[in-house]
């Protein structure tokens, strides 16, 4: 399958080389532990989760997250290493209370050693002697090649990204013809075990707005977990529009139509979805049977849970983001390159996060999207 993407490097010839050992880890690895830091905010919350970006390059150009000509990519040298992203995973993991890490892009699987970088995380412990927990966020066109080897690497689950199950719309959205692609991909993480498979689906007005009803028989049918998600401003500046968006309100009221809901009394702790329990049965409107299950509506725009975020973002190039909206960031890669101890760049992430901001103020008059699109920041 080609997975060339145009403009800039080439990820897939390996533009973004494995480095040795950075200057100052070694010092720091010989050194008896350093006491336990904590990534916590002023408001009291604790970033226990790590979304580290491996890219910022995309197979796809969906119309929510950038222009049709795509980004000016991030020159590969300002990339971060495979063996810097392992040494930042292992900082965070071991010293800063991170529990769970989420591969993002761009499109990760576009990098050629994350398989490499999943399979180190997976040797770690934290301070509790527990195993990371590991996930990966997927458009899943390259999905069915790579789904054994993820496996295998230790990668525990999988959220691929899919807003509809019509060629025609899919090809609108996505830019590209790519959805059987996708759809394979999903089968084959279902065979290797990458459980529980969700699936992360936005609707645009005039493009999907009317099809939450198929994509939820869709996915229980294949025992496969659906979120929506409210459009957010991160695409092309200008585009989004608050008063035009879909919201959670009316998903919930859309699928009402068909399927029996009730509040899910599964606890989801700091995850951001609102859970809702799927009755089996016959739908209301098609008449079409359906399996139980669940679906989640992530209500990042109406509805923020900024105040049980426990998030910290690294970005493929080497920034500290304390919220995925913010508009300053910390850069560690530099520290790194220049020859900082692990004590100095656990200081300068927990800084970053002690700065977040209480919310993240969509709603406010004085709201500025932030500069770096989605697919620089990461998922």
């Amino acid at each position: 399958m080609n997975a060339h993407v145009s403009g800039g490097p080439d990820v897939m010839s390996g533009a973004v080389p494995r480095s040795a050992p950075t200057p100052g880890r070694g010092a720091a690895a010989d050194a008896p532990p350093a006491p336990a830091t904590r990534l916590v905010d002023a408001h009291g919350r604790v970033a226990r989760d790590l979304r580290v970006s491996v890219t910022d390059r995309c197979n796809l150009r969906c119309t929510y997250c950038m222009p049709a000509e795509g980004m000016e990519w991030i020159p590969g040298r300002d990339l971060l290493t495979d063996d810097e992203i392992i040494r930042l995973i292992t900082l965070g993991v071991e010293r800063l209370g991170i529990r769970e890490i989420r591969f993002t892009g761009g499109e990760p699987l576009l990098r050629p050693g994350l398989v490499d970088i999943i399979a180190a995380t997976k040797q770690l412990r934290t301070d509790e002697g527990r195993v990371p927990e590991t996930a990966l966020t997927t458009n899943g066109v390259l999905l069915a090649g790579q789904a054994d080897r993820l496996a295998a690497a230790g990668l525990d689950r999988v959220n691929v990204s899919l807003d509809s199950i019509r060629p025609d719309t899919y090809g609108l959205l996505a830019r590209r013809d790519r959805l059987d692609d996708v759809l394979r991909g999903l089968e084959a993480a279902q065979r290797s075990g990458l459980s529980p498979i969700k699936i992360n689906t936005v609707l645009m007005p005039g493009r999907n707005h009317d099809q939450a009803v198929e994509l939820l028989h869709f996915c229980l049918e294949r025992g496969y977990q659906l979120r929506f998600i409210e459009e957010m401003p991160l695409g092309p500046k200008g585009q989004w529009l608050r008063d035009s968006m879909i919201t959670a309100e009316r998903i919930l009221s859309d699928l009402s139509t068909e399927f029996d809901l009730s509040p899910s009394a599964t606890p989801h702790g700091d995850a951001p979805a609102a859970l809702w329990d799927v009755s089996a049965g016959v739908g209301k409107h098609t008449g079409t049977a359906h399996r139980g299950g669940e679906v989640g509506i992530i209500a990042s725009v109406t509805k923020p849970f900024c105040g049980a975020c426990d998030r910290t973002r690294l970005t493929s190039d080497g920034a500290i983001r304390n919220c995925l909206f913010s508009r300053t960031e910390r850069p560690l890669r530099d520290l790194m390159r220049d020859g900082a101890t692990d004590d100095d760049i656990a200081a300068a992430w927990a800084g970053e996060m002690a700065a977040k901001a209480p919310g993240h103020g969509i709603d406010d008059p004085t709201f500025l999207q932030p500069d770096r699109g989605m697919s620089a920041i990461g998922g």
